[in-house]
């Protein structure tokens, strides 16, 4: 197990588990999640009058930097370890593809669930639909 007092350990515990896939994944869940509210989180904290559109520009830049420091967390580990060539179980494409519907489907559980003047249309699970056949096409074994 991983500990700030040995950090090589981590580099152990990869190289010997062979890092579960579903581990990478939740990663990239828990990172698109401080991701989205990086990001969109500003636009609630003003409805919900917390900042103002008056609030210095720099002041939410900041603020954004401090919880994409998070994302920067899970996220880099995640592609690391992922990573084929260093003994995870994906290849690049498929990493970004997998992050990227990842974040699609974090954005829109975010956008439901912290603005409820925001709906889902036919094309939004169409386009669902379609990012479900990206990732099977991305992981199809083509040897």
């Amino acid at each position: 197990m991983f500990s700030w007092q040995n950090p090589t350990e981590i580099t152990e515990w990869h190289h010997s588990d062979k890092m579960n896939g579903w581990l990478i994944v939740g990663m990239l869940v828990i990172s698109n999640i401080f991701m989205t509210f990086a990001w969109y989180g500003q636009l609630k904290l003003e409805e919900m009058k917390i900042i103002s559109s008056s609030t210095p520009l720099i002041i939410i830049i900041l603020l954004s930097w401090v919880v994409a420091l998070f994302e920067y967390c899970f996220m880099v580990p995640a592609n690391r370890h992922g990573f084929i060539g260093n003994g995870g179980p994906f290849n690049l494409m498929q990493l970004k593809v997998t992050q990227e519907v990842i974040s699609l489907m974090v954005f829109t559980v975010f956008t439901i669930v912290f603005f409820k003047g925001e709906s889902l249309h036919w094309n939004h699970f169409m386009a669902f639909a379609l990012l479900i056949i990206a990732v099977f096409l991305v992981f199809l074994d083509t040897d």
